[in-house]
């Protein structure tokens, strides 16, 4: 990894016309070629980050520079160096893959000729070639979500931000996009990833900064932070009805009241063991959830040293 910065922020704050303060001063650095995880709560202020990186909100005081170029004194230089995932899709259904991608570099100023062999190649490593010439609304969920990754990264950013992009998919889609998104990261590509699953912060991330209530509470190795906590609950919807509760050797598994696994992961393990054991018994999983995951521990546990220390602050002064 560089060390060079591929975002910093200072001093960002962002206060709406409503009143509402969404960021409250965020100081924040990401190392050139880093796999790094924004997390936080609804409302946290990841989206207005990413907007105002996007130039997409105003911000109302603070600075951003991405790969050295200022937000304020070079925008078209930094929407050039960033692409975007958003959460929802938003292309034009009845379009083909091809065409969306082409526009999309057009818009960066990518010369036709250019941008369609750049539409090509991103197709190709999407493995959405044979669909290239069909209307995009014929593609399955998770065709859907490489093309708008392969949008992103058809004008070659140097920084790829990835907003929920696998929330609401099922298991095997959500592990077929982290495969997809390391090879990304290893071809150079900075990313900065939002997500509600800590394990896939935890797959994906070297770093972790969470932030709740417009202020980042922390920004350190994702390995150092999960080391604090000691266990995780998953809950795992079956395919079939159960008809007793699977043995899972290693792991304290139940049945909840809505015919549910529910599997304690102990601190240092991965579910990989968990699927495997599971397809042993002929057991499919038809989706995978966080129950009072070690993310909203975390969450409590920072809110509340954060208010400590305000109210120690308050009683000093």
């Amino acid at each position: 990894m560089s060390d060079r910065r591929a975002l910093e922020i200072r001093g960002l704050r962002k206060t709406y016309d409503s009143g509402v303060e969404a960021l409250r001063g965020i100081d924040l650095e990401v190392e050139e070629g880093a796999f790094f995880g924004l997390l936080g709560p609804n409302g946290a202020g990841k989206s207005t980050t990413i907007g105002i990186l996007t130039s997409l909100i105003r911000k109302t005081a603070g600075s951003v520079s991405v790969f050295g170029m200022d937000l304020d004194r070079d925008p078209l230089g930094v929407k050039r160096a960033i692409g975007v995932v958003p959460q929802e899709v938003n292309f034009n259904l009845f379009e083909r893959p091809e065409q969306i991608l082409v526009q999309q570099a057009g818009y960066y100023g990518v010369p036709a000729r250019v941008a369609r062999r750049r539409a090509l190649e991103s197709l190709e490593a999407m493995g959405l070639m044979d669909k290239k010439d069909q209307p995009s609304r014929g593609l399955s969920g998770g065709m859907k979500r490489r093309l708008m990754i392969a949008r992103a990264l058809v004008h070659q950013p140097r920084l790829l931000i990835l907003d929920e992009p696998t929330a609401g998919v099922d298991i095997e889609l959500r592990r077929t996009t982290w495969a997809m998104l390391e090879d990304i990261n290893r071809s150079g590509v900075t990313i900065i990833l939002t997500t509600h699953y800590l394990e896939e912060a935890e797959t994906l991330c070297e770093r972790i900064g969470i932030i709740d209530e417009g202020r980042l509470l922390l920004n350190r190795e994702t390995q150092s932070l999960l080391a604090e906590l000691a266990v995780e609950t998953f809950v795992l919807d079956p395919v079939d009805a159960l008809a007793e509760v699977p043995h899972l050797e290693g792991f304290e598994t139940r049945r909840n009241s809505r015919g549910s696994i529910e599997v304690d992961l102990p601190r240092g393990q991965n579910l990989d063991r968990v699927f495997e054991q599971l397809a042993d018994q002929g057991l499919r999983i038809r989706s995978m959830r966080n129950k009072a995951n070690r993310l909203e521990e975390l969450f409590v546990r920072l809110t509340e040293s954060e208010r400590a220390a305000t109210d120690l602050t308050s009683q000093a002064v």
